[in-house]
């Protein structure tokens, strides 16, 4: 795994969480316990700092961001989709990040807010409590139901155990 310090910025990985050896970590931060980091994300703090909750998925190529100074702060057990881009953002508990969406500076996302894939959340938009964000720019279409909690739930379990069971042991490189 590519974790790094900068100057006296070092980072802190919680237990049982699994970064995966082609994504990079530096400086100031915090990854909670049983999150999964997966191939090729980037989670930056040179020059910000980042909080990831516990039992949070972070899948591959995905990058976190902050601003000089300023915290980019990811709740627990949030989704954050292949490919997404959180730059200086606050994302509540339990949130979902689809594929190749970004969320810009100042952006605020409360407790179980779902943004669509490939939706935009603009500078200091706020997207509520179980509110759907779809587009470009993103708009609130509708509610997270109980159904999709309850499947949802699920599914984050999936990565934790994976982040668990130490993914890479039965990983062999192939010529």
């Amino acid at each position: 795994m590519t974790v790094y310090k900068l100057g006296d910025r070092v980072p802190e990985i919680g237990d049982d969480s699994y970064i995966c050896p082609s994504a990079t970590v530096i400086g100031d931060v915090t990854i909670g316990e049983d999150c999964f980091i997966g191939p090729g994300a980037r989670l930056r703090g040179d020059y910000g700092r980042i909080i990831i909750g516990s039992g949070t998925a972070v899948e591959d190529n995905v990058v976190v961001h902050a601003r000089p100074g300023e915290l980019c702060a990811i709740g627990k057990n949030v989704t954050l989709g292949h490919a997404a881009i959180i730059h200086n953002a606050t994302i509540g508990d339990w949130s979902i990040i689809g594929m190749g969406a970004v969320v810009s500076d100042y952006a605020k996302l409360e407790e179980w807010a779902v943004v669509a894939e490939g939706a935009v959340v603009k500078n200091k938009q706020v997207v509520g409590s179980r509110k759907i964000a779809v587009g470009v720019p993103a708009k609130v279409i509708g509610e997270v139901g109980d159904a999709y909690m309850k499947q949802w739930i699920k599914f984050k379990a999936i990565y934790q155990d994976l982040a668990r069971s130490k993914y890479p042991e039965g990983l062999e490189e192939v010529e």
